[in-house]
């Protein structure tokens, strides 16, 4: 029976029903919003690298695909992956996402950040002028070294490694000379040796590659950084992998590596995490001198705690909603869904059950004045020797009162018909009682 049909309940009924689902519908909507995340934003801000760097190349591209799915990306341009780095870590700086490397962040201070996928592998790369005999880090002790800005991801990753070499200020002209002017320096003789930490495909790094004057060091310890820093691999770059003619590198180079990572804060939209890694699946697919096939994007550990939502992503792929969806269509359904779904859990069964509850409380008023008139019933049919007529009769008065101030729907009129005739029966029996008794009644 529907819980609308206006024989059944009262309107006093149907007010309360009303009002107890609209509260259980309120505390579902709350519940919801409570336990969701919010909407994903729609601005997020990338801390790159300097303009001639791959991290700004590729911050470009993120910007003109993000704008396609109605999310605008602001680049903030920095000195590279150390500042980058630092500006995670602070709230206030307002970036959101940045390009980072192993081996930059210390712990506990970077338990608040994440990584959402590492992009492609990122030697150290010395450049010397041809000739120079080097072949270890240890050896630059004593010369005047390049080894980028501050802020910078080679100035980042080179310290600690020079120190752990023995190389430091104090024994050795560590210079601050900006990546991209490394080079020229090199090759003026202002510097014996200029180290870069990058990609292959960094314009300056395939400049440096590709010049005559200049030769890379092969570290004959290259086998031993990855068992001293596990954000390290060893990396070769073969004869001939840059060019054939001339033959460039002339022989197998050694070289130790971190890797690129896109990192970010650990509160960062899931949906925004999923974004992302669609967004550099497509840009970071392709084969480069050092990656397998398919090895990136990937969410195997550097050194930053991997994303969970980057990691179900990797396992599952997208949802069916952001598979074949708009982005921010795929969102609002989403959102949607969370929020319906409870509701329909709460109302199915309440529209299914709640007939049976208000059915059951309308016979609630009636039976509890059967209740009380079948006790006095009972008195009235065993009590002996001195009996209290009056108040036999009040108490049935304020029975009989509380029946008829009892509103009760037409579907209940015969049990309420029913109960009023018993209250007349009790009270025959309590008058022939008392006629028996020979007490004089009083008629009602």
């Amino acid at each position: 029976m529907a819980l609308s049909e206006p024989f059944l309940f009262s309107r006093r009924d149907l007010v309360r029903t009303v009002v107890l689902v609209a509260l259980l519908v309120a505390a579902c909507i709350w519940l919801s919003f409570r336990f969701i995340e919010p909407i994903p934003p729609r601005r997020i801000v990338i801390a790159s690298g300097p303009e001639f760097s791959l991290f700004h190349q590729q911050a470009q591209r993120y910007k003109a695909a993000l704008a396609a799915e109605g999310v605008t990306l602001e680049e903030r341009v920095t000195e590279g992956a150390g500042e980058n780095y630092r500006l995670l870590l602070d709230r206030k700086s307002g970036v959101d996402i940045a390009f980072v490397q192993g081996g930059i962040a210390t712990f506990p201070e970077a338990d608040s950040l994440v990584m959402i996928a590492s992009l492609y592998y990122e030697p150290l790369w010395i450049f010397l002028r041809r000739g120079e005999p080097i072949d270890a880090l240890a050896a630059l002790r004593g010369k005047r070294v390049s080894m980028g800005m501050p802020g910078s991801g080679t100035n980042a990753l080179a310290t600690p490694l020079l120190a752990a070499s023995g190389v430091t200020s104090t024994n050795t002209n560590l210079q601050r000379v900006p990546t991209d002017h490394a080079r020229v320096a090199l090759k003026a003789g202002d510097v014996d040796a200029a180290l870069m930490v990058g990609g292959i495909r960094t314009p300056v790094i395939r400049a440096a590659l590709t010049d005559p004057a200049l030769q890379l060091a092969s570290l004959a310890q290259a086998d031993a950084y990855p068992q001293r820093y596990p954000f390290l691999t060893r990396r070769t770059l073969h004869a001939g992998a840059v060019e054939f003619v001339p033959l460039t590198p002339e022989r197998d180079v050694a070289l130790i590596s971190t890797e690129a990572m896109l990192a970010a804060r650990d509160d960062v939209h899931p949906a925004i995490v999923n974004l992302l890694l669609e967004l550099i699946r497509d840009e970071h697919d392709d084969q480069g001198y050092f990656e397998a096939p398919n090895e990136f994007p990937n969410v195997e550990q550097v050194d930053l705690r991997v994303s969970p939502d980057a990691i179900r992503h990797r396992r599952f792929g997208p949802s069916l909603l952001y598979r074949y969806l708009p982005f921010w269509v795929a969102t609002f359904v989403e959102r949607f869904i969370i929020i319906v779904v409870p509701l329909l859990v709460v109302l199915v069964p309440l529209v299914k059950f709640l007939p049976q509850v208000m059915r059951w409380r309308v016979r609630s008023r009636i039976y509890r004045w059967y209740g009380e008139l079948t006790l006095l019933e009972r008195d009235v049919r065993l009590r002996e020797g001195d009996l209290p007529i009056e108040r036999w009769l009040s108490d049935l008065e304020r029975i009989q009162r509380g029946v008829e101030r009892v509103a009760t729907p037409a579907s209940f009129a015969s049990e309420a018909y029913t109960l009023r005739e018993h209250v007349d029966f009790v009270r025959r029996a309590v008058l022939a009682k008392a006629a028996a008794a020979g007490n004089a009644v009083a008629p009602t």
